[in-house]
């Protein structure tokens, strides 16, 4: 079985809408590309890095027209992640009839959960970019295994966020530490780990036998 990688950027409020330009999503949203004036080399080697070894791309409706209509036409001699993404296959999760003239591209079926399953079973490593909508969807079923998230040191107050009601009680484990940008992007690796977040109670007496007076 292979692996579903989360590839998402945030803000510090976990917004997630828009990153890479004000047409991206623009309904209700001022701030589309707002992760561009916030760029570094580090961050732009850590996005590289992490595409390393794709051999699949699942995307929302939204996301697929964008890069359909940017990646195709970039020259992948002088570019690796533009000769990645042209190569491998693309699944798109979309509700309507999607125009898939990108080569290599399938859209998924309703049962958006099984589709996924069977991707999973098909390909090693899965990269999910951007994609919102898909990713509150993976996130309810627990269908990822890693999740990379950079958050940027901006808050927007306004937005789309990346666990904006997709969610449900999860446990992530830290794979590796956080890594900072000059810029001041913090790069977070993180993988799906068993069972439900736990409580505990601070005020408990310390059960140890010691007291802080």
């Amino acid at each position: 079985m292979g692996l579903i990688h989360i590839e998402m950027f945030a803000t510090l409020d976990l917004v997630g809408q828009a990153p890479g330009g004000p047409d991206e999503d623009p309904v209700g949203f001022p701030f589309g590309g707002w992760q561009a004036p916030l760029l570094d080399e580090v961050a732009g080697a850590q996005v590289a890095a992490a595409y390393e070894g794709t051999d699949a791309l699942l995307l929302g409706r939204r996301t697929y027209d964008i890069f359909a209509a940017y990646w195709p036409y970039q020259d992948g001699e002088d570019n690796q992640i533009a000769a990645l993404f042209n190569g491998v296959p693309k699944y798109v999760a979309s509700r309507g009839r999607a125009d898939l003239s990108w080569a290599g591209s399938t859209q998924l079926g309703p049962d958006l959960a099984g589709a996924v399953r069977e991707i999973r079973d098909r390909h090693e490593h899965v990269k999910v970019v951007g994609s919102l909508d898909l990713v509150q969807t993976l996130l309810r079923e627990k269908l990822f295994d890693r999740l990379d998230l950079w958050v940027y040191p901006i808050v927007l107050g306004v937005g789309k966020k990346v666990f904006d009601g997709g969610a449900v009680p999860t446990n992530v484990t830290l794979l590796e530490p956080p890594a900072a940008s000059p810029k001041g992007t913090v790069y977070l690796r993180y993988g799906l780990a068993g069972g439900t977040p736990g409580t505990g109670d601070m005020t408990a007496p310390d059960r140890g036998g010691g007291r802080d007076d």
